[in-house]
């Protein structure tokens, strides 16, 4: 594709860098771009800018947030006694569309996927653990996506979580095996929380 410009042609290289973004749809939203005026265009940079420098993880439960203390965790009507994992914050988004779950998250920011070199070490674990001394949470709610990686990385917070006194349930198996859960519909989505089972019945007896 040859550009009649160096600075489109570098626009759209940075469009394109986005995941799922092609370089025809790239240079669609860079042409769309063009075509606003300069305050339409300088707001648009500032947002990602301040999203960029002014996005914190959450200093209890590792999601994203404006400040130290997401509003999730902050918010005293929550069920602190209950704890979700899940993998990032398109999964709590996902659990908190169905306005179904009261408690609070944990988010690992990943799975353990050894081809991609990601071991424990790199996820939001060890902050786990200190959640668990404290002895409020009585339930860990597994609701990892159900492919390899997501089970293997479950079976290990078993594991990790057994000496504490705590139940660990996970979601009911609404959701397809090999599915991620952010494609879930909400209605399925909804009932996998509500029906979770102990985990114990959800690995079979490993």
């Amino acid at each position: 594709m040859n550009f009649p410009s160096r600075l489109i042609e570098e626009a759209v290289d940075q469009m394109a860098s986005l995941p799922g973004v092609g370089r025809k749809t790239a240079l669609r939203l860079v042409l769309q771009l063009l075509r606003r005026d300069s305050d339409e265009v300088a707001r648009f940079s500032r947002a990602f800018t301040a999203l960029k420098e002014g996005i914190k993880s959450c200093s209890v439960c590792g999601n994203l947030s404006d400040d130290d203390v997401c509003p999730i965790c902050a918010d005293s009507r929550r069920d602190a006694s209950t704890v979700c994992i899940v993998e990032n914050i398109r999964d709590v988004l996902a659990i908190e569309s169905t306005e179904q779950f009261k408690g609070l998250y944990h988010v690992l920011g990943g799975v353990i996927s050894p081809l991609d070199g990601v071991g424990p070490s790199d996820l939001n674990i060890a902050s786990l653990a200190t959640r668990l001394e404290g002895g409020a949470v009585q339930e860990v709610i597994f609701a990892l996506s159900t492919t390899m990686e997501g089970e293997t990385t479950s079976y290990y917070l078993y594991k990790k979580i057994a000496p504490f006194n705590v139940r660990v349930s996970a979601i009911a198996r609404g959701i397809a095996i090999g599915d991620e859960l952010q494609h879930a519909d909400e209605l399925t989505l909804a009932r996998s929380i509500m029906q979770r089972m102990p985990y114990e019945n959800a690995i079979g007896g490993k």
